[in-house]
Order: C-alpha cells, then structure tokens, then sequence
C-alpha cells in the first residue's frame, strides 16, 4: 500500500495547528490578560481537531487493510 503524494489529513493537521498557534499569539498580542480564556478554548478546538484527524485517520487505514485483506483472501481460493 503506497502512500499519495499529497496527504490531505496530515494538510490538515499542520494547518490547523498553525492557525492555532497564530490565533493564540494573536489574542495574547490584542488582549493581553484578557485574552486567557479565548486561548484556553482555541488549544481546546486544536486538540479536538486533532483527536478527529488522528480518528479519521485510523478509521481509513483500518478500512484499507480490511479491503486488503479480503483480497488476498479471495485470491487464495
């Protein structure tokens, strides 16, 4: 099984992470003290995005494999 060339999720991943970090310096910059809360819930959003990246993920390698497996062994017959 080979890879493509361009990998969506792991697009995904990093962007996310990025806006991320980019949003946290953003309000920490704009709001100061203020800003605590808005980045508590921006690394909350980020750790769920990649919870759901990383589900996903396995879910289609796991779908891969299980189609692979079914091939070979109805090949085998």
């Amino acid at each position: 099984m080979t890879r493509p060339a361009f990998d969506m999720l792991r697009a995904l991943a990093i962007a996310s992470q990025a806006l991320g970090f980019i949003l946290i310096i953003t309000f920490e910059t704009l709001m100061g003290d203020a800003a605590r809360p808005w980045q508590g819930w921006t690394l909350a959003a980020m750790v769920a995005a990649a919870l759901w990246i990383a589900l996903v993920r396995l879910y289609r390698r796991n779908k891969a494999r299980k189609s692979l497996n079914s091939r070979s062994r109805h090949e085998h017959r």
